[in-house]
């Protein structure tokens, strides 16, 4: 029996893995966050007032039991239309912050947050010893919630040759919002959702310079709209294999449209993933994972529209292209460039560059000590598409020989090479639903276990 969980990390899949074990059973929680406010992490403690969920608020309860516990407690504040409404990330935080106030009064001897940072996790007995900087912890799982991991800095950047302040490695800094003027132009490299959110970000900020954004395709999210559901919907497992995935998607949205056809497949993408061998997921990974994104990914209506404001003002360009060179003169830098089909090469005048490539999953390259640590001691090891950290279907971890570790589990994006869809709040809350009652004993006494 589960006496006791340590979760490593407090941000939004630590804890509502927290709450989900203390909701389910009765076995005593440890939450250790070494760094700001728990509950939050950065997608919803990091963000700027104009930053909204990509997700209308009635698809983001926390709780997979609950599907309207968002909705209502939007509603409980005064939000009309709440079930239809993109809700402010800021807003998100406080309704996640609440949860977790509230799972400390109403589980008071059960859960304990520790402010600390973890330097190793090794096996103890049947369960696993927790080494922080200050203490030690015994527990009978421990959890990995590390979330996503910081973006690696591109080949053709030596931040050593630039000088200060103009490389930002850290999209959520705010201080890359600081010192620039309407003279400016900055560069931001990726054109996914982190540079939505730099690029409202300084907007919202005040700066009337130029935004620059550069990514391989130069491919954006592609906003929601409303999708009537289809004559004959998507029942069954789809028998195509993962790489004919966009030639069927493509089909499939002759009929009812591309935002219908996405989105049926949400219920089988994780199974399409996990039945796919490594060829096939290297290929998928390579040459179709970009139009996945942008299509499964969306954003709401009004934050495309203001890019599109943006955009038409001439203060926003976005280009499919390739980084060629920077070179360092007088108070700016000089970025050279190619554009994506073109053999030459174009130059800008750069004030700051802004790393929004995305978050690193690859564990074997990271610079976060514990995971560092941990991948040296061979307890765990990268998924074989180096996305995460590689896990079974029960979200424990893979140790360097091939063998799962009972008492070391991990959730959240970090798990993406086992799970593919574990990115987002309707994705982390089922796996950490199912975590919780399975540590719990919670599905056998259901009969899910049956």
């Amino acid at each position: 029996m589960i006496e006791h969980v340590v979760i490593i990390g407090g941000g939004f899949s630590g804890t509502l893995q927290a709450i989900n074990i203390l909701r389910h059973g009765v076995a005593r929680v440890t939450l250790v966050e070494r760094a700001g406010v728990p509950g939050r992490g950065l997608a919803y403690g990091a963000a700027h007032p104009s930053h909204l969920l990509n997700v209308h608020a009635g698809n983001m309860s926390a709780f997979h039991d609950d599907p309207g516990h968002f909705t209502r407690w939007l509603e409980r504040r005064g939000v009309a239309d709440a079930a239809r409404t993109y809700a402010p990330r800021l807003t998100y935080g406080t309704y996640v912050g609440e949860l977790l106030d509230s799972a400390l009064n109403d589980y008071a001897g059960r859960f304990a947050i520790l402010h600390d940072e973890v330097e190793d996790v090794t096996p103890h007995g049947s369960g696993a010893r927790v080494r922080t900087r200050s203490t030690a912890i015994d527990a009978d799982v421990a959890i990995l919630a590390v979330g996503n991991l910081p973006p690696h800095t591109p080949a053709m950047i030596n931040p050593d040759r630039l000088a200060a302040g103009r490389y930002a490695p850290d999209p959520w800094d705010p201080s890359v919002l600081d010192g620039l003027t309407a003279e400016d132009t900055v560069l931001i490299l990726g054109t996914g959702l982190t540079m939505v959110d730099v690029a409202l970000a300084l907007d919202a900020h005040g700066f009337a310079g130029r935004i620059v954004a550069l990514s391989r395709r130069g491919l954006v999210s592609r906003p929601h709209a409303p999708t009537p559901p289809p004559d004959r919907p998507l029942r069954e497992y789809p028998r195509h294999a993962a790489s004919q995935l966009v030639r069927a998607v493509r089909k499939r949205a002759d009929a009812i449209g591309w935002r219908g056809a996405v989105d049926e497949l949400r219920p089988f993408t994780q199974h399409m993933w996990s039945a796919a061998d490594p060829a096939t997921r290297s290929r998928f990974l390579r040459h179709l994972r970009p139009w996945w994104d942008v299509h499964r990914h969306r954003i709401a209506p009004a934050i495309h529209k203001r890019l599109a404001e943006l955009q038409a003002a001439g203060r926003l360009m976005i280009h499919g292209g390739k980084l060629c060179r920077i070179d360092e003169r007088g108070d700016a830098a000089i970025v050279s460039w190619r554009p994506r089909g073109d053999d030459r090469q174009r130059e800008l005048v750069i004030r700051r560059i802004i790393n929004c490539t995305g978050p690193l999953g690859d564990v074997s390259r990271t610079t976060e000590p514990l995971l560092r640590r941990l991948v040296a001691s061979g307890t765990i090891r990268p998924d074989s598409a180096h996305l995460g950290i590689d896990v079974d279907s029960s979200a424990q971890t893979i140790d360097a020989s091939g063998r799962a570790n009972p008492w070391l589990a991990a959730v959240g994006p970090m798990t993406r090479g086992a799970f593919w869809e574990i990115i987002a709040v309707p994705d982390i809350r089922v796996q950490t639903w199912a975590l919780g009652r399975r540590l719990t004993n919670a599905h056998w006494v259901d009969g899910e276990g049956l």
